[in-house]
């Protein structure tokens, strides 16, 4: 019995040596993720471009904290206002970045937040209006040193 202790213990302290040599990426999203979540925000609904401003550096030298801004043009009356705003990209592990809900009191249509890219990429942003149309705009940034993409030692 003490022997087939003594061999479970070896081979799990291997395994588990082994284990932790691993490299662990993350996979990127796809195109087809992508899509599905765009399509998960927005249904069947016709995206236009325009009314959104995306202030995105488009090369960053670090994807670990690129700065965004989220601006739409909108009055923000209690009649015509910004219900919703939501941040997409192509590249990293999930393909939705964030989502910001407003009202007519939120005063301005704007959310400005640091953002983590894994690689150069796309970003879109996508806007609901009370009248329940969609906008966008997208932005393309380059990424020297990439985010997202921890190695296990």
């Amino acid at each position: 019995m003490a022997n087939s202790e003594h061999t479970r213990r070896t081979f799990f302290g291997l395994t588990g040596g082994a284990a932790a040599m691993v490299i662990v990426r993350p996979a990127n999203a796809t195109p087809a993720m992508l899509q599905a979540a765009i399509r998960n925000v927005v249904g069947e609904a016709n995206v236009r471009t325009g009314k959104v401003k995306l202030d995105i550096p488009p090369l960053v030298e670090n994807g670990n904290t690129v700065p965004m801004t989220v601006s739409v043009t909108s009055p923000m009356t209690a009649d015509e206002y910004v219900k919703s705003i939501h941040v997409f990209n192509e590249k990293n592990p999930q393909p939705n970045i964030g989502n910001f809900y407003l009202g007519p009191r939120a005063g301005r249509a704007q959310v400005s937040t640091r953002i983590r890219l894994a690689d150069s990429q796309k970003v879109t942003a996508i806007a609901r209006l009370s009248d329940d149309t969609f906008w966008s705009a997208t932005a393309d940034v380059v990424v020297t040193l990439a985010a997202c993409t921890e190695e296990a030692i």
